[in-house]
């Protein structure tokens, strides 16, 4: 039996050829639009996005929670200490109410991860003026 050893270029060249062959698990904000679309009842984003029953999600990614203009939060949600960015809002978007007790936020919570890694790219990339980054 002939066991051949890769070494040197072979070496990479083959394991180029694997992580080729391995699909991408890249967030993608187009995906994340649509499932925005379970937000749109209570929020807004983008360009003259204004609060709903919810916030607009402007500028979401580093903002404080509880803070944006004009929005009635609950005192549970301005107390979190939360900072928005993608491991923070995994957390929170996975059960809402369990991440922040007695929130206003009705919303029982996304289950997939990829869903969420989506979502996230979606909300990440609107600037506080509603424009993309």
């Amino acid at each position: 039996m002939n066991h051949t050893k890769y070494s040197g270029p072979a070496l990479a060249i083959a394991a180029f050829a694997l992580l080729a062959a391995v699909p991408a698990r890249a967030q993608d904000a187009d995906a994340g639009k649509t499932v925005f679309n379970k937000c749109l009842p209570c929020h807004a984003i983008g360009e003259g996005a204004v609060n709903k029953v919810g916030p607009a999600l402007n500028g979401l990614d580093g903002r404080k929670a509880g803070t944006y203009a004009s929005y009635p939060y609950s005192d549970a949600n301005k107390k979190s200490g939360i900072i928005w960015n993608a491991a923070e809002f995994k957390d929170y978007i996975h059960s809402p109410r369990a991440r922040i007790p007695n929130t206003k936020m009705a919303f029982v919570g996304l289950s997939n991860d990829t869903d969420i890694a989506n979502l996230w790219a979606f909300l990440a990339q609107f600037k506080d003026d509603g424009t993309t980054k």
